[in-house]
């Protein structure tokens, strides 16, 4: 069933419309998430922050569809980690601790030997690391290509941009990553 007949379903009170909409999306929105925050704990909350936001906004009649369902919650996701990060500015705390999960985790690595899952781990982790030093436009093109999956229109949409703005921000994303990794001598494969 399409996202916006979902969406009047639920504005006209069914219940199941907006839990099946929340399952549709429920990684995407989380992996963007916990990509800008780096805190499962931090990721959780945003993440419900986000769904009770959805709900207010859909009750209060706010959204209007254009078929950007996913892109629309993601702005939301958004929005909420950027107050975030502004009130915890101004209370002068920093909370961006790493815990160390692995978003990338899935049960393909689980039969690997543990040596060759350390060393995924941590080219994980590198390559986390290394995105955290690119230019923001570009570290939000990339993390919603590849790790939420959007098409470039939908990326181009959801940052308000040209399509050709979102391809060349991600085409300038890999090239910055290519030139950190020689630059650190980094090796990103297993062999």
């Amino acid at each position: 069933m399409p996202d916006n007949e979902l969406v009047d379903k639920f504005v006209s009170g069914d219940m199941n419309s907006l839990e099946l909409l929340i399952n549709r999306y429920r990684k995407q929105v989380y992996t963007y998430i916990f990509l800008l925050v780096k805190n499962q704990h931090l990721a959780e909350d945003v993440f419900q922050d986000t769904f009770i936001k959805v709900i207010k906004s859909l009750d209060g009649g706010k959204y209007r569809d254009n078929g950007k369902f996913l892109a629309w919650v993601l702005r939301i996701a958004h929005n909420l980690v950027i107050d975030h990060y502004r009130k915890e500015r101004q209370l002068n705390a920093t909370c961006r601790e790493d815990f160390g999960m692995d978003i990338l985790n899935s049960r393909k690595y689980a039969v690997k030997p543990s040596e060759d899952m350390m060393i995924d781990r941590q080219i994980r982790k590198d390559i986390r690391e290394l995105i955290d030093y690119l230019p923001e436009e570009q570290k939000e093109v990339l993390i919603l290509r590849q790790y939420c999956e959007l098409s470039f229109k939908e990326i181009a949409d959801h940052t308000n941009v040209s399509i050709n703005t979102a391809l060349g921000r991600m085409r300038y994303a890999l090239i910055n990553l290519r030139r950190m990794v020689k630059e650190r001598n980094l090796t990103l494969t297993a062999s």
